[in-house]
């Protein structure tokens, strides 16, 4: 992986890269990295999708990395993280340079005031110990409500020159940090936001290393996804109420009602077509918070509250007028490339969003396009290939390309007529896969129904965790059924099952992983976030194939895309989608070398539904049975010798 990688650096042609759990893929690209990022004088930036991953290249892998490598570069290779800007504190909002801003919920609720005030406080307090202001390294942490009073949007600060605090800025000292190391590691969201914004966030670079690459395309898609909710408007509308005249600001407000309206009683689901009394709300948001903007008008030198209140309702209001913009330009497109629809969510108010069919084209043109692309991860060849998901990236069909022997460059001369070049390499696992695990399909179970976990489902996890001895970790494709089995289960069970939401994720996972006796049950986050080496974990059960919901709209508006283009819309979206999720709840099985257990599937479709080949070349070379006595047995034997 490390000679594909530097290949891959030294011609410019694109690389995707398969390494099972184990193959230390993360020390195959890092070394390529840092010889480029010291020999050229440039910076390689390393996206990943999650804050573990992102400490574990930070805290362990770099560090060793750079001592080990020194002496054969000639100095210490550096390294630094970078995140958004509303990560840091603001030390401009610290010091009182900005209007205070109450939660809505905090100002009929003192119990809820005086909570937020005593958070806000001990920020303060924290601010002039922190040497990066990083909310991450703030613990145990704060609301959400309690950090946005003392930190801003990239488009809210006032920049380096005009804030009084500028110079001491946390955020503006970790960018300077960032533009000065040899390897950056930031996440997706924010190369996301670098490749959709005309002003760069990420330091200059010429190569991207994309860890965790099976979640690229929700991850670009969630930064290119817009939303309004009557309660933005509000805000916007008292921003402006602080900056510029009342009645242009009232004008705002006014709009807001006008929304919330129409919102609480509208259909939440996709919208094929805007309806009419909708368009003329948006209408009223975009035309008001237009007049707003231009009331407020340039920033004043000398007046630092005041400019810091004008970029705050300035901030807020241009991305409530960009979205109405959007939303109803969207309808005016006869190709359709947008989504929108109206959720509504419990604890949250109706929201309409919009986002795009597809990142492909985005991609293809602001990253591939600009830099040479390495995207790995433990999951990449669905139904035993990487075009599957090369699709969804905006690459072509899988191609290579052969370094020109004796040239003084590896890299190609620009062609009017090349396209984008890549290479699919799978490194395979130092697992043994079908002497390790055992793949069992209860195939003589009734398909999965929409009510809930069905008796016989409730029946064969009790018999299989009760063989297991605990050891499970179950994934379940709703907290509905994973709280369902978890009640059910400890009623049947002499031993412990733990489920999601009881206590903090990373807590439950550590109980789990102390006490080889216990379960634990629960949904997405689950499914590929938890290593758990050793005896603890030897058997994984998944209810169902993980499909998206069936009213997903941006799912069924990509499949209804693909299906009007003569593609099997199903496979192509829902069928990824799963596959996807199935490799990544399977890869939570065989975590060290030692490792054995099995994956069991209770949903029979694995087996007998026409997609189900698909779906299973998709996941790693287990022996397979559909006979539950064998199972029993080999989970009862694990136990024994556990």
């Amino acid at each position: 992986m490390a000679e594909a990688v530097q290949h891959s650096i030294g011609t410019g042609e694109h690389l995707a890269v398969q390494a099972g759990t184990g193959t230390g893929k993360s020390l195959a690209y890092l070394v390529p990295a840092i010889r480029h990022a010291v020999a050229e004088h440039t910076t390689v930036v390393v996206s990943t999708a999650t804050i573990a991953l992102q400490r574990q290249l930070v805290d362990r892998d770099l560090p060793r990395l750079a001592d080990a490598l020194a002496d054969a570069l000639g100095r210490r290779p550096t390294f630094a993280i970078l995140k958004g800007r509303r990560n840091y504190l603001c030390l401009n909002r610290v010091h009182g340079n900005a209007p205070e801003e109450p939660d809505e919920g905090a100002l009929f609720d003192a119990f809820a005031a005086s909570a937020l005030e005593r958070q806000i406080k001990r920020l303060q307090e924290w601010s002039t110990e922190t040497e990066t202001g990083d909310r991450d390294e703030l613990v145990p942490g704060v609301t959400d409500q309690a950090w946005r009073q003392l930190s801003v949007t990239a488009k809210e600060c006032l920049g380096v020159h005009r804030c009084p605090v500028g110079v001491d800025c946390f955020a503006e000292r970790a960018r300077a940090e960032a533009g000065r190391a040899d390897i950056v590691v930031t996440n997706h969201a924010l190369l996301a936001i670098d490749a959709l914004d005309d002003r760069p966030v990420l330091p200059e670079h010429d190569v991207v290393l994309v860890d965790e690459a099976h979640d690229l395309v929700d991850r670009v898609t969630s930064a290119a996804t817009g939303e309004l909710a009557a309660t933005a408007v509000r805000l916007a509308a008292r921003r402006c109420g602080r900056a510029i005249d009342e009645e242009t600001a009232d004008r705002l407000a006014e709009a807001s009602e006008g929304l919330d309206l129409v919102l609480q009683t509208a259909t939440p689901g996709r919208l094929e077509e805007l309806p009419q009394d909708l368009g003329g709300a948006l209408t009223a948001v975009r035309d008001s918070a237009w007049a707003c903007i231009n009331a407020l008008g340039p920033e004043r030198k000398e007046d630092t509250e005041g400019n810091t209140a004008r970029k705050l309702a300035h901030a807020i209001t241009e991305e409530v007028h960009d979205t109405a913009v959007r939303l109803l330009e969207a309808f005016d497109d006869e190709k359709q490339l947008e989504v929108v629809w109206i959720s509504s969510d419990p604890n949250r108010p109706p929201t309409i969003r919009i986002a795009p069919i597809g990142v492909g084209g985005l991609l293809r043109e602001r990253l591939f396009g600009q830099r040479t692309t390495v995207l790995t991860s433990a999951t990449l060849a669905l139904g035993g290939s990487f075009d599957t998901l090369a699709r969804q990236w905006g690459l072509p069909a899988q191609q290579r390309s052969q370094p020109v022997a004796g040239m003084a460059t590896a890299k190609e001369a620009p062609s009017d007529t090349g396209g984008l070049k890549w290479t699919g390499l799978d490194v395979g696992s130092p697992f043994e896969h079908q002497r390790s695990g055992i793949l069992y399909i209860a195939r003589h179970l009734p398909p999965p129904g929409r009510d809930g976990l069905p008796p016989e489902y409730l029946d064969e996890l009790t018999e299989l965790v009760q063989s297991a001895g605990g050891r499970t970790l179950g994934l379940f494709s709703s907290m509905r059924a994973a709280k369902q089995a978890s009640e059910e289960l400890r009623k049947r069970l002499s031993t412990p099952v733990l489920c999601q939401g009881e206590d903090t994720t990373a807590l439950l996972v550590r109980q789990f992983a102390e006490d080889p006796a216990t379960s634990l049950f629960g949904t997405l986050s689950l499914w590929q976030g938890v290593d758990v080496p050793g005896d603890s974990l030897q058997l994984v059960v998944m209810d169902r194939i993980p499909f998206p919901r069936p009213d997903d709209p941006l799912a069924s508006a990509r499949q209804k895309a693909v299906s009007e283009h003569g593609g099997n819309g199903f496979l192509t979206v829902a069928g990824t989608h799963a596959a996807l999720l199935l490799a990544q709840g399977a890869g939570r099985l065989l975590r060290a070398p030692n490792d054995r257990g099995v994956i069991a599937v209770l949903d029979p479709r694995l087996a007998t539904a026409r997609y189900s080949g698909f779906l299973r070349s998709s996941l790693p070379p287990f022996w397979t049975t559909h006979d539950p006595k064998v199972v029993r047995g080999a989970l009862q034997r694990l136990t024994g010798t556990a």
